[in-house]
């Protein structure tokens, strides 16, 4: 008997919360509950690829960066996803120079989120 697909917990605070782009990364829309990454704040950070920008819609990425400021926080959803889910996730966040990193969210559950590398 094979396997149950291991589950990975990822946090998004920007387009892959978006279903369109859910869907045409993953095949499916993902279910979520909304959670919060403390230590953190948004800034939005141009996106240098004319082709990039038109295929999501915007101008500017919300990027994750940590904060001298114990109280700041990016709200967000985290998701279940599965291992090769968060492979294609990986592909979709290199375009915009990404990496993943793993974090302790609000609700102390241990999920991977994207910075800029």
């Amino acid at each position: 008997m094979a396997e149950p697909a291991r589950i990975e917990l990822l946090f998004c605070y920007g387009t892959l919360r978006n279903k369109a782009v859910q869907t045409a990364n993953f095949g499916r829309e993902l279910k979520g509950r909304a959670d919060a990454l403390p230590g953190y704040t948004r800034r939005m950070v141009a996106i240098n690829d004319p082709s990039q920008a038109a295929a999501i819609g915007h101008s500017h990425h919300a990027n994750a960066e940590p904060s001298s400021h114990p109280d700041d926080l990016i709200s967000g959803t985290v998701f279940e996803v599965t291992a090769q889910e968060l492979l294609a996730a990986d592909r979709y966040e290199h375009a915009a120079e990404y990496r993943r990193i793993s974090v302790v969210l609000r609700s102390g559950e241990q999920a991977w989120v994207y910075v800029r590398a």
